[in-house]
């Protein structure tokens, strides 16, 4: 190729507009196009996010821009993976091993968040992620139910750190574990906030791409404290259509800004309910709630997921929709949200902090 054309090849590449992230081929990977071979090419890509089962799809759509660009008809493409550490806020460190944070948050309970939080963690995994699940709300742990894992218990070898429960290939921690199930936590915010802290801490996690983490409900003490002592590298805004959810939700979103952790967007939960007798859609909750949100706080509006009773039932069994029923269209809808959520941390800034060797000040 010439300098020109291969310039052409770039520049179409990266203007490739992904639908499966929201985003640009060329903002949430980096390019690298060979040299002309005969009739043929080879083009290498490396995601910042998982996408492992749109491979395919994404292949197809580059060798097609490429022909059209070049005449040529024999593209090679190569995808792979390459997960960074992002910023946390500014006064902690990313925690040893896990790679990224992220807090799936609501300003009230109800809305459907931890349904939403087990299937977003489940749906990065089958795209080729190393994830955890942390259940942060201490008063109303579900993940254990959610999950099929109630009634385990954690092991510890050395009686200091914790082993995670394995739950269709994540690695899982409540305080549901650790607890009778109808037990009540009468705990004030100190100890709630000591008990999250030993959760996350003293769990041994290995290596974990994404750790998504359960929060719980509401934006008081609680919540505040909690988002200043983990350090997170974004937030995801669960709410429903309706104007109450969505005041509270606002109020969500506000308090992650505060504590100077990115808002990677908006997912609106319940958004359409689909007959499944004869096929009407009907918005019972009410519209537009997630779409005000994310235009008026300039945020990514992730996905707007269905009200299926089917959700509802695979996930009191224990097996939430992305892997009890991956070829359904809730499925396919938190598949496109968690893609939408990881593309979103994956144009924001990095982590650089371990590159830094510590600096230690000596009296002299």
């Amino acid at each position: 190729m010439t300098p020109s054309t291969e310039s052409d090849v770039d520049k179409a590449l990266n203007s490739i507009n992904l639908d499966q992230t929201g985003r640009k081929l060329g903002e949430v990977a980096k390019l690298s196009v060979g040299p002309r071979s005969g009739e043929g090419i080879a083009v290498s890509v490396r995601f910042g996010l998982p996408l492992e089962q749109a491979f395919e799809a994404i292949r197809a759509q580059i060798a097609a821009v490429v022909t059209e660009t070049t005449g040529l008809k024999a593209v090679s493409v190569e995808c792979t993976t390459d997960i960074a550490a992002h910023g946390v806020q500014r006064n902690l460190k990313p925690l040893p091993g896990i790679r990224n944070v992220i807090a799936v948050a609501s300003g009230k309970g109800g809305v459907g968040k931890s349904t939403v939080a087990v299937n977003l963690a489940l749906a990065l995994a089958t795209d080729g992620a190393r994830v955890g699940l942390l259940d942060a709300d201490i008063y109303g742990p579900s993940q254990p139910h959610m999950t099929g894992l109630a009634g385990q218990r954690p092991v510890s070898d050395d009686g200091k750190t914790m082993e995670p429960l394995a739950a269709h290939g994540l690695a899982v921690m409540s305080i549901g574990f650790l607890v009778d199930p109808d037990q009540p936590m009468v705990w004030r915010g100190p100890m709630v906030t000591s008990a999250l802290n030993q959760l996350l801490t003293q769990t041994r996690w290995g290596e974990l791409d994404y750790l998504v983490v359960d929060m719980p409900p509401g934006t008081g003490d609680i919540q505040l404290t909690l988002s200043q002592q983990v350090p997170v590298s974004g937030a995801v805004i669960v709410t429903t259509p309706q104007d109450i959810a969505a005041i509270d939700a606002r109020k969500g979103l506000a308090m992650f800004r505060k504590v100077s952790i990115p808002v990677l967007g908006v997912i609106e939960n319940m958004s359409t309910h689909v007959c499944t007798q004869c096929g009407h859609k009907e918005a019972l909750f009410g519209t537009g709630g997630g779409d005000r949100i994310a235009a008026d706080f300039g945020v990514a509006l992730l996905g707007k997921l269905p009200l299926d009773a089917r959700v509802r039932e695979l996930t009191d069994a224990g097996q939430p929709t992305v892997v009890a029923d991956p070829g359904s269209p809730a499925a396919a809808s938190y598949r496109q949200a968690a893609r939408r959520t990881a593309a979103e941390l994956a144009v924001q800034g990095r982590d650089y902090s371990a590159r830094f060797p510590k600096i230690v000040v000596e009296d002299s």
